[in-house]
């Protein structure tokens, strides 16, 4: 059962269905592996009895042996990120203030996951509120990354990304703010969707106009995974504005790419640092899009960056100013709440109106802007990190290539061009540095192109198989084809 709990969650979701092997079958030795891999890998927590799990495993077999498959997820193990609500376990956040209280219902695409068959086994490691793109909080510790324990897994989707690698989950769930399932997915060899805005909705709930930057999304082992998990997730909710319509995604996954144009904005014309490697592994990434017949063509800096920078700032620091609210004015809680959390709420609490219009001003010029882009390229290309994943207990960089960073989230500045309008993208794997460290490469579409972009990163896949390639060293007896550290696999 080993070799099949690295297969895709398509083809475990196929044999399942095929009667090849069985549901309690899989969840033991996904409970397996989690008791074998996981006391390192802190990827998930919260997990479940393993008799409760056995039991809904047996009861999703025999509805599938009676003909009543709910969807391609029936009897499939998931874990939930620990930002979203999953009926029954702890919804902690990474915080103290949380740690402890159960979900007394499902967020919706949770809901939306278990009517297609999921069997929700526990939740996976996110930061403390998601804040920051380092796995670590103050209730479960810290998630390293799968491919070096003393090496972060990034964030705040980290232990759905270790999960994954690792083949304790066939498919995971994420959330995105700024890089959150397109950082860790890079950094640890799997691919992150983060869709277009109105793709995943959430459920209503106050205010609902003012977008929040942040939506759900998938990750997977391959893009096929990755559509048909989105596909299960997305639709339009009753109440919630701005919604896409349902569209199928995996059907046409393989169409052809040959013909398609992609913009390389590299660092931005100099804007954004990076450490040594990064882009010149990209680059070799995209030079393989090139043997695939896409054209890629180096774009000058399409936007100002500090203008970007600052529009960014003001409405991260506006919407987490609210949603953490609560908290921060509750004198039992403050003193609980991180010091990136209060830098947040603080920041936010100090804007002007004038400022909050600016900033929605600069996001609306930019839109205007990458919609002309788009009417010559399909997709606009960046790195997922600015450097290779760093030393575990180190919180954030605070200095790339002798710049120094004002933030700390401001390494991850390369992310903002597609959080800051909405915009899809997905993380595939670039391949690995000399230190054997990994490192994923954005594909960003214009709005509501989700299909378009899984359809150049399964192109991508198809012709790279990275996750399978090069997995974790843990699975090295799994998968034992291996490639040395910063080669690139023909394309």
């Amino acid at each position: 059962m080993d070799e099949m709990l690295g297969r895709d969650a398509l083809d475990q979701a196929a044999a399942l269905e095929a009667g090849e092997i069985g549901a309690e079958e899989l969840m033991r030795a996904t409970l397996d592996r989690i008791a074998r891999l996981n006391r390192q890998a802190n990827a998930i927590v919260s997990l479940r009895a393993a008799d409760a799990l056995l039991a809904e495993a047996r009861a999703a077999e025999a509805e599938l042996r009676a003909g009543q498959r709910k969807g391609w997820l029936h009897g499939l193990p998931v874990a939930i990120k620990d930002l979203a609500d999953a009926a029954g376990l702890p919804t902690s956040k990474g915080s103290p203030v949380l740690a402890g209280q159960v979900a007394q219902a499902d967020a919706l695409h949770v809901a939306r996951m278990r009517a297609a068959g999921a069997i929700v086994i526990g939740k996976t490691n996110t930061p403390e509120f998601g804040l920051g793109s380092n796995t670590f909080n103050p209730v479960f510790g810290a998630t390293p990354n799968a491919y070096d324990a003393g090496r972060t897994a990034g964030g705040s989707s980290g232990g759905a990304a270790v999960a994954l690698a690792l083949g304790m989950l066939p498919v995971a769930d994420g959330s995105d703010m700024m890089g959150s399932l397109r950082n860790p997915a890079g950094w640890n060899n799997v691919y992150g969707l983060r869709p277009s805005w109105g793709r995943v909705p959430d459920r209503p709930e106050g205010e609902t106009f003012l977008h929040p930057l942040a939506t759900n999304g998938p990750m997977g082992r391959s893009p096929r995974d990755v559509a048909a998990l989105l596909e299960v997730q997305a639709g339009p909710a009753p109440g919630v504005p701005f919604c896409l319509p349902k569209a199928p995604l995996l059907d046409g996954i393989d169409a052809p790419v040959a013909g398609r144009r992609i913009a390389w904005a590299g660092d931005w014309g100099g804007a954004f640092p990076f450490e040594p490697g990064i882009l010149d592994l990209c680059e070799t990434a995209l030079a393989g899009f090139a043997d695939l017949g896409v054209e890629v063509e180096p774009v000058a800096r399409p936007f100002a960056a500090d203008a970007l920078w600052q529009s960014w700032m003001d409405l991260r620091a506006f919407a987490n100013a609210s949603r953490l609210a609560e908290y921060y004015d509750d004198p039992r809680f403050r003193p609980q709440l991180k010091a990136t959390a209060l830098w947040e709420i603080e920041q936010g609490r100090g804007l002007t109106l004038a400022a909050v219009e600016l900033a929605s001003l600069i996001r609306s010029q930019w839109y205007a802007r990458a919609d002309e882009l788009f009417a010559r390229f399909d997709a606009i290309a960046l790195p997922t990190a600015q450097v290779w994943p760093f030393p575990l207990d180190r919180e954030y960089p605070t200095e790339i290539a002798g710049r120094e960073m004002d933030t700390y989230h401001r390494w991850m500045e390369v992310m903002i061009p597609a959080s800051l309008i909405g915009l899809p993208a997905i993380s595939v794997p670039a391949g690995f540095g000399a230190e054997g460290l990994p490192m994923g490469l954005q594909l960003i579409g214009r709005h509501g192109d989700d299909a378009g972009i899984l359809q150049l990163a399964q192109a991508w896949h198809r012709a790279t198989g990275w996750p399978a390639r090069r997995p974790p060293p843990a699975l090295g007896e799994v998968d034992a084809r291996r490639i040395p550290a910063g080669a690139a696999p023909s394309t």
